[in-house]
C-alpha cells in the first residue's frame, strides 16, 4: 500500500481529466450526507410494515396477552377508540392466521434480502456503484408503493403482498454494500469505530423517520403509509444518481504536495476500500475465501443472533406496544408507532458509544460481547416493568435500544471494515464489500428468523418471545468468547511487556490482529 505504484492506482498523480469544484473535505461531507440519507431511506421503507401491522391485523386477543386483556375496559373513552380500530382490518390478515401471515411476509422480505446480500458485494465490484445504488433505491420505492397500492386496488390475496415483499427484499439488498463501498473510497482508518458509529445512526434515523411518516399517514388509510416513503426514497435515489461522487478519482481529485499534513495525507492514501488495481489483486475475493478470513465466521454468526433480536423489535415493537396495557390503557396504533421510535433513539446512542469504546479500548470483540450481555437484563426489565407507566416504558425502551443496536452497529461497520482489510488478504482491493455482504447477509438470515418465530410464538405468549430474545443475546455474546479471550490476552501481554521495560508491537492493535493468533 505504501509503494508508489499503489499510490498511483488509488489516487493518480497525473493531471485529472476534469476540474474539481470542491475541496476534498467538502466532497467527504457530501458523501457522508448523501450515503447517510440514502441508507436512512432504505430503513424508513423497511419500517413501514411494523407500523401498519396493527391496522392489518388489529385483534389483540389472538396475541396472547393473558391478564393484561382484563384492563381493556379501564377507561370508557379509550375503549371506544380502540373498539373502532379493532373493527378495521384487512383480509386476509384479519383472520385467525393473520399474525402468522404477517410473520411470513416479514420472512419473505428478509430471506430475499439476506440471499441478495451475498451476491450484491460481488455485483457491486463489477458495475458502477452509483447505478446499482440508484436502481436499488428506485426499485425499493416502487415495490414499497405497490404494497400500499393494494389498499386502493382492494387486493386481498396473500400472495400478492408476499411477491411484492420478495422483490422489495432483492432491491433492498443492494443498499448496504454500496454505501459502505462509497464511504470506504473516501475515508481512512483513523477513529474508524467512532466515525462509523456516528454515520451508522442512519439506521435508527431511518427507522424513526419511517415510523413517524407511516404513523402520521395511517389516519388517511394504511396504503399511504407505504406510498409516501416509497416515493421519497425513489426521488432521493435520483438525487444519488445526479450528485453522489463515488470516488475521488471520479471527480478529478488530485492530491497536491503541501496541501495536507502528513497524517491527513496518510488517511487519503489508505482508504477503507482500496482503489482497484490492474494486477492480480483486482480479482474479487471468492465467497469461501472470504469466510476463511480470521474472525469473519464468529462475527457473522454473532450478527445472526444480534439482528434476530434487533429486527424482532424493528418489525414487532409497535404491534407489541399497541397490544400491551401501559398504566391500564392501550395506545392507538399511531401513538404506539411514534413511541417505538425511542428504541431507535437508544440505538443511535448505543452505536456511537460502542464505536467510541471499541476505539479507546482497541477491542472490538470485547465491546460487542459486553453490549450483548447487557442486553439480556435490559430485555427482562422492559418485559416486566414496561407496562408500569409510559415513562417506565420509554426509559427502558431507550436502554434496550442502546444495548441491542450497539453491537449490531459496531459489527456491520467498523468490524466489517477491519476484517475487509485484514493482513491475510495481501492487499486484495475488493475484500471489504464482499466481507461486508457476508457478515450482514448472515445477520439478515437471523433478521428473517426472529420476526417469523415471533409471529407464531406471540400468539401463545409474549413472555416466550422475550425469552427467545434473551437466549439469542446470550448466544451472540458466547460466540465471541474466543475472540474476547484473545483480545484480553493481548492486552495483558502488552501490560506485562511494558512493566518489564519491553517495547510493545508498533503496529496498532485491532480486532484482526488478535484474531490471527487464535
Amino acid at each position: 500500500m505504501g509503494s508508489s505504484g499503489d499510490h498511483e492506482t488509488n489516487f493518480p498523480t497525473r493531471k485529472p481529466m476534469k476540474k474539481t469544484f470542491f475541496s476534498f473535505k467538502t466532497y467527504q461531507a457530501i458523501v457522508l450526507f448523501l450515503t447517510f440519507f440514502a441508507y436512512a431511506g432504505y430503513h424508513a421503507t423497511r419500517k413501514t410494515t411494523s407500523i401498519v401491522k396493527s391496522a392489518l391485523d388489529p385483534r389483540s386477543m389472538q396475541a396472547g396477552f393473558f391478564h393484561w386483556t382484563s384492563s381493556y375496559l379501564v377507561r370508557a373513552r379509550h375503549e371506544e377508540h380502540r373498539h373502532s380500530e379493532l373493527q378495521i382490518g384487512w383480509a386476509p390478515f384479519d383472520g385467525v392466521d393473520g399474525t402468522a401471515m404477517l410473520g411470513k411476509i416479514d420472512v419473505a422480505f428478509l430471506a430475499m434480502y439476506s440471499i441478495g446480500m451475498y451476491f450484491s458485494g460481488h455485483f457491486g465490484d463489477r458495475v458502477n456503484i452509483r447505478i446499482l445504488l440508484t436502481a436499488g433505491m428506485v426499485g425499493t420505492g416502487l415495490f414499497t408503493a405497490l404494497f400500499g397500492a393494494g389498499y386502493w386496488l382492494n387486493i386481498h390475496g396473500f400472495y400478492y403482498f408476499l411477491v411484492v415483499q420478495l422483490f422489495a427484499g432483492v432491491f433492498q439488498s443492494t443498499g448496504w454494500p454500496s454505501v459502505m463501498a462509497v464511504v470506504g473510497n473516501w475515508f481512512g482508518k483513523s477513529r474508524r469505530g467512532l466515525i462509523m458509529g456516528v454515520w451508522n445512526a442512519h439506521t435508527s434515523v431511518g427507522n424513526i423517520a419511517g415510523s413517524l411518516i407511516a404513523s402520521s399517514c395511517l389516519r388517511y388509510g394504511w396504503g399511504w403509509s407505504f406510498v409516501v416513503p416509497g416515493l421519497l426514497i425513489a426521488i432521493f435515489g435520483l438525487m444519488i444518481f445526479l450528485f453522489l461522487p463515488v470516488s475521488p478519482h471520479e471527480v478529478g481529485i488530485e492530491e497536491e504536495q503541501g496541501m495536507m499534513k502528513s497524517q491527513e495525507k496518510e488517511k487519503m492514501e489508505e482508504p477503507l476500500l482500496e482503489g482497484r488495481r490492474d494486477g492480480d489483486n483486482n480479482r474479487a475475493i471468492g465467497f469461501l475465501e472470504a469466510w476463511r478470513i480470521p474472525g469473519v465466521a464468529p462475527f457473522a454468526l454473532c450478527l445472526f443472533f444480534s439482528k434476530l433480536v434487533a429486527y424482532t423489535f424493528l418489525y414487532w415493537l409497535p404491534y407489541y406496544i399497541s397490544h400491551t396495557a401501559i398504566d391500564g390503557e392501550f395506545l392507538s396504533d399511531s401513538t404506539a408507532g411514534t413511541l417505538s421510535t425511542l428504541f431507535d433513539v437508544g440505538g443511535v446512542v448505543g452505536g456511537i458509544l460502542a464505536g467510541h469504546i471499541s476505539d479507546r479500548l482497541d477491542a472490538r470483540a470485547l465491546t460487542a460481547a459486553s453490549f450483548t450481555y447487557c442486553a439480556i437484563p435490559a430485555l427482562y426489565l422492559y418485559r416486566i416493568y414496561g407496562s408500569v407507566s409510559l415513562y417506565w416504558n420509554a426509559a427502558l425502551m431507550l436502554v434496550a435500544g442502546m444495548f441491542i443496536n450497539g453491537p449490531y452497529a459496531l459489527i456491520t461497520t467498523a468490524v466489517s471494515a477491519d476484517l475487509g482489510t485484514h493482513s491475510s488478504l495481501d492487499g486484495n482491493s475488493r475484500a471489504l464489500a464482499t466481507v461486508t455482504a457476508i457478515i450482514d447477509g448472515t445477520g439478515s438470515v437471523g433478521a428473517a428468523v426472529g420476526p417469523l418465530l415471533t409471529g407464531y410464538i406471540s400468539a401463545r405468549s409474549w413472555g416466550a418471545v422475550f425469552t427467545m430474545l434473551m437466549v439469542a443475546a446470550l448466544v451472540a455474546g458466547l460466540l465471541l468468547t474466543r475472540l474476547v479471550v484473545a483480545e484480553l490476552s493481548n492486552k495483558l501481554e502488552s501490560l506485562r511487556l511494558k512493566a518489564a521495560g519491553g517495547a510493545p508491537s508498533s503496529e496498532p492493535y485491532h480486532v484482526s490482529s488478535s484474531i490471527i493468533e487464535v
